[in-house]
């Protein structure tokens, strides 16, 4: 069966369900499925539809669409397929390692068209399931030098989206810009919390009894862009700082791989620095 998805954020006002619902039919759009949310503090409307009986042209339907909604209106209409992704690592294999399992067996939702690191390290591991590698090293190399060439390689593909699998470079507002809202980051912590090196050492030191991950685009702000996803843990006194990565590790590969799912099968709207989920 043929899908569409309809995505809409606009000012909210009565009527839009209605206006919206009679277009589709028009169209001979089949809705299957409808999550509406309202931002009621800023008036503010948002809507995924999903569709049966997906036609030719969308962008009759898109215009009839703008014309019945408030002006400046966000519409996107777009066909159901799997998104295409780069990985950015360094060293740590087990977010990548993820991430290329599903997409071996299909079960991303994305296909990973390559892997670029600024080690060796993980190259076996990504050409052994099929991801070309590219090596592309930091050393001796400006930021702005190292970034250019990370650029050209990923301009070789046609990416929806970059994922950041415990890519340990702060990356600059000019990359960011270039990728606005499609680059997606995981992070050691139920942000904010514990910023830096050695995350599960400061834990530990604090004894703190929950510790967390948080995924979320990125901005200039560092770390401090709008959440996707995030999960907790409890820990206790047993735990030492070997023990806390090792479940740190394991609760960020759950909470990459969420995010990853909702953004892919655009169940994520971006407003500002905060995102409105349909789970």
């Amino acid at each position: 069966m043929n899908k569409l998805l309809v995505l809409i954020q606009c000012k909210d006002e009565v009527g839009l369900v209605a206006n919206i619902t009679r277009i589709l039919a028009n169209h001979q759009l089949n809705i299957i499925a409808m999550r509406e949310f309202v931002d009621e503090e800023e008036q503010r409307f948002f809507a995924r539809i999903s569709c049966s009986n997906a036609i030719e042209g969308t962008e009759e339907l898109k215009i009839e669409l703008q014309k019945a909604l408030p002006s400046k209106a966000l519409i996107e209409v777009v066909p159901k397929a799997d998104k295409s992704i780069a990985v950015l690592v360094t060293k740590e294999f087990h977010c990548l390692s993820d991430i290329l399992i599903r997409n071996y067996f299909k079960t991303l939702g994305a296909e990973v068209k390559c892997v670029i690191g600024n080690y060796e390290n993980l190259k076996e591991l990504s050409e052994k399931l099929d991801v070309p590698f590219h090596h592309i090293s930091h050393e001796n190399l400006s930021k702005e030098d190292f970034e250019t060439a990370i650029i050209h390689q990923l301009d070789k593909y046609e990416l929806d989206y970059i994922v950041l699998a415990k890519f340990m470079r702060i990356i600059s507002p000019s990359f960011v810009a270039k990728y606005k809202h499609q680059i997606i980051n995981i992070h050691h912590s139920f942000l904010p919390a514990f910023i830096g090196a050695s995350p599960y050492q400061q834990a530990f030191k604090r004894g703190v009894k929950i510790i967390g991950a948080t995924a979320h685009f990125v901005t200039n702000d560092l770390d401090e862009g709008p959440i996707i996803n995030q999960q907790t843990i409890h820990v206790n006194h047993t735990y030492g700082a070997k023990q806390m990565a090792i479940a740190g590790r394991e609760i960020e590969k759950s909470v990459l791989s969420k995010a990853l799912e909702l953004v892919f099968d655009d169940r994520v709207f971006v407003v500002g620095n905060k995102t409105v989920v349909f789970e």
